[in-house]
């Protein structure tokens, strides 16, 4: 259950589309219903609701349209389980374990919840409401009787796990951690020099790539600043700045004349990712939030990619000893952090070498498929493999 615009090349689509492919190559029949825009990926079966031409909305945060999409999507999910008969519901965000949550009382099939953040948190980092508000507590509300509808919670950080059971009060054993990972195979070191031929970018400068949604909460906005710092340093750096919606974001390089040091593509498809992420020397997620999940620096490890990041439990348990850390909110440490890996080429090398034998030894989206099988097993009630 995927009640968002699936595929949108962006990290919790990723999750989905991941998990149903190691699933899939476990042995599993998976059906992702989600909504009507979006593209198919090969190889996974998709169920769409009937198309809605006002809504094509691809970017991520909370919407007031979300409220009769997700009806369509109960409607659609309930008419194709009567012929599919699923043993299991395996809901992403709380949307769509709500949905999911009415589903089960309809055909007692046993409900898992993939918990990616707090729902009235990330309408509060989105701003859709304020935190403390009115329409803040109706949200936590509906939260917690969401989080105590699913037989099984499987989050995407250890953060995440913790918050369920110290915040929304969730029993421990209805809580499973399995976070995030990477396909090593796709994702993988590619020619630096065919990248950036292929990107127009000089190949002698250092680059650094961000690949992402870009909105505030994901730090887009520290990240400029953090660039505004290094050019009045005099560092000599390029910024490749993929995802969307990046229209604002050019323009306020613009404003901040930093323009001349960064490229932004725009939406980056899922599989050019590994080409493009290979054009860059290291990596940038100044993501903010405590919980949620951060899918993207999996894909900066196997690319072999040195990681700068804020120092949070998410990205610690991600990356350990292999990470660099700045302080949580400070683009200024950021920039120095940026700053300081530039000026180590050599030591820059071996950490590559460092976050992507990291990615592959302990990452796999195989192993977590089979985390996810034994979730499986035991909310169907079947003996453990």
């Amino acid at each position: 259950m995927a009640p968002t615009p699936y595929f949108a090349d962006r990290g919790c689509h990723v999750r989905i589309y991941e998990e149903a492919r190691a699933l899939r190559s476990l042995g599993h029949d998976v059906r992702i219903a989600t909504y009507h825009i979006g593209r198919d990926m090969r190889g996974i079966p998709v169920v769409r609701i009937p198309r809605i031409p006002w809504y094509n909305r691809l970017e991520a945060g909370p919407s007031w349209h979300k409220l009769y999409l997700d009806l369509l999507l109960l409607c659609r999910a309930a008419a194709f389980s009567l012929s599919f008969r699923p043993h299991v519901i395996h809901a992403h965000l709380h949307e769509g374990a709500g949905i999911g949550c009415l589903l089960k009382l309809m055909t007692r099939i046993p409900l898992v919840f993939d918990y990616q953040g707090s729902l009235s948190g990330e309408c509060i980092d989105h701003g859709f409401f304020k935190a403390g508000s009115l329409t803040a507590r109706i949200f936590g509300r509906i939260e917690r009787a969401i989080n105590g509808c699913a037989d099984r919670i499987v989050t995407s950080s250890s953060a995440g796990y913790n918050e369920l059971i110290d915040t929304w009060g969730v029993a421990p054993g209805r809580v499973v951690s399995v976070i995030d990972g990477v396909d090593t195979k796709q994702f993988c070191p590619h020619d630096r020099q065919d990248a950036r031929k292929h990107l127009g970018i000089a190949p002698d400068v250092p680059v650094v790539a961000y690949l992402g949604i870009m909105n505030a909460y994901q730090g887009t906005d520290l990240l400029l600043d953090a660039i505004a710092i290094l050019k009045t340093r005099g560092v000599r750096v390029h910024f490749l700045v993929m995802g969307f919606p990046h229209e604002r974001y050019q323009v306020a390089a613009e404003a901040k004349g930093i323009s001349d040091m960064t490229t932004f593509t725009g939406k980056i498809d899922y599989n050019d990712a590994p080409l493009f992420l290979s054009a860059a020397d290291l990596a940038v997620s100044p993501k903010l939030s405590l919980t949620e999940a951060n899918g993207k620096l999996f894909n900066y490890m196997a690319c072999a990619l040195p990681v700068v990041v804020f120092d949070t439990p998410v990205n610690r348990e991600i990356l350990g000893d292999t990470g660099n850390y700045a302080r949580l909110g400070d683009s200024a440490d950021f920039a120095e952090r940026i700053a300081a890996l530039l000026a180590d080429r050599g030591g820059l090398k071996g950490q590559g070498e460092r976050v992507r034998v990291k990615a592959v030894s302990e990452h796999s989206w195989q192993a977590r498929g089979a985390q996810l099988t034994e979730v499986y097993r035991t909310v169907v009630g079947t003996p453990a493999a």
